[in-house]
């Protein structure tokens, strides 16, 4: 028996939502949330104090400090507390243009970086400085050779994303900071995305700069870092006093650093058995999309993507109404970057991996998380085909379609638009 739209909704009044956005923000976890309670409650100085409630809280920062660069397995003196992790990009792009703008005022970049950078390099361009952005191919990868390429005496800055935050794409900057190292240019590398998820060891990855924050693994808003290389001088974003080794003022958030340090530990005792298990419930979520909607794409690469990113494009329809009607069934999703959720324009990506801007439009990011289970994905493969369905019978594109008066941009055959090999879409 067809289960109709409207029945569905009254049914999912009754039942728990689900929350499918972790790209855009996550649950802090309990140990999380009570070792902020606790440094709250009871370390409450500020670390600049010379005193014992001071000194307390110094000791703290400090610990948490050591504990993330362990996992980075980088020296506690490369590591520094941000707001977040757009201050972060901030700071390692502007800071580094500003310390060696009389070496040169080139800098690299991709067209599928998160906003943080992207609008960071605007902002230098009004300053003078040339800024490059390289295209990427269908899956959303930049050519490391690409990079090399463009490279000239004056280029001082590249700074390329570890993983997309939209489609998921996880980037060659292995070999991106190998050719930098090896051409005496600068490496940052925005990891927001990917930290917790999979390894990220900025040593190994040759890069001088990385951007990270914490409310994308399970710790508060608020809480950002920047890994900067020892030895490398950049200029203050900040001004004000002492803090951060005299790199970056204001009070230090004591709290949230432990708070960071506490999520990032967790995340590393078990990101092996995690990824593996958010991997096969990924997976399966894109087989059953594919095979139960037509004219569904699968965005980004096949293989080299986070473990908890799924994005779709629909054709004949539009993403915002995808996400009122799946929010209406219970459904917390997202049609791109929640940092441009509130922007009409299509997604950026999207469009730099050659996507029309009609298809681009009518696209869905569906991210898990730690608390996702197996009878949440079954369930969403039920409602979102009806959700689908359902705005296309009221699309007149896709009505002409019907008729036979527009082709389809996406093929379709027999339902499955993608070969499926191994719960990867090809």
């Amino acid at each position: 028996m067809d289960i109709k739209l409207e029945q569905r909704m009254e049914e999912a009044k009754l039942e728990a939502r689900v929350y499918f956005d972790h790209a855009a923000t996550t649950a802090p976890r309990p140990e999380v949330i009570e070792a902020v309670t606790n440094v709250l409650k009871e370390s409450y100085g500020n670390p600049s104090s010379f005193y014992k409630e001071g000194h307390q809280a110094a000791r703290l920062l400090e610990e948490s400090r050591a504990s993330i660069a362990q996992g980075l397995g980088v020296l506690p003196e490369e590591v520094f507390f941000t707001s977040s992790g757009t201050e972060a990009d901030n700071w390692a792009i502007k800071g580094v243009a500003q310390a060696r703008e009389g070496r040169g005022r080139h800098l690299i970049t991709t067209k599928v970086e998160h906003h943080a950078v992207l609008h960071t390099m605007e902002a230098l361009e009004k300053q003078g400085f040339e800024v490059t952005y390289l295209e990427v191919d269908r899956f959303g990868l930049v050519d490391p050779l690409d990079v090399k390429k463009a490279i000239r005496p004056d280029t001082i800055l590249v700074s390329v994303m570890m993983a997309n935050n939209e489609i998921g794409t996880v980037m060659p900057i292995k070999a991106i900071g190998t050719i930098c190292r090896e051409a005496n240019v600068l490496f940052h590398s925005d990891a927001v995305q990917a930290l917790g998820a999979i390894p990220v060891l900025p040593r190994e990855l040759n890069a001088d700069l990385m951007s990270f924050s914490g409310h994308k693994l399970y710790a508060p808003k608020g809480i950002g870092l920047l890994y900067k290389r020892k030895g490398l001088r950049i200029d203050r974003l900040l001004d004000g006093g002492a803090q951060e080794r005299r790199q970056r003022g204001g009070t230090e958030n004591v709290a949230f650093a432990k708070a960071f340090s506490t999520a990032f530990e967790l995340a590393l005792m078990d990101m092996a058995e995690e990824s593996t298990r958010q991997i096969a419930l990924r997976d399966r979520m894109i087989k059953g999309v594919i095979e139960a909607v037509p004219h569904t794409k699968l965005n980004g690469h096949p293989e080299k993507r986070l473990p908890n990113n799924a994005n779709f494009s629909f054709e004949f329809i539009e993403g915002e109404s995808i996400l009122l009607l799946l929010d209406a069934l219970g459904y917390a999703c997202s049609s791109g970057s929640a940092c441009t959720s509130a922007s009409l324009d299509p997604s950026h990506v999207l469009l730099s991996i050659g996507m029309p801007a009609e298809i681009a439009h009518g696209s869905l990011r569906v991210t898990i998380g730690r608390e996702t289970t197996e009878k949440e994905i079954d369930r969403f493969l039920i409602d979102l085909p009806l959700v689908i369905s359902r705005l296309r019978d009221m699309s007149p594109l896709f009505a002409d379609h019907m008729r036979g008066k527009l082709d389809a941009l996406i093929p379709f055959e027999g339902g499955i638009d993608v070969k499926i090999e191994g719960g990867y879409a090809l």
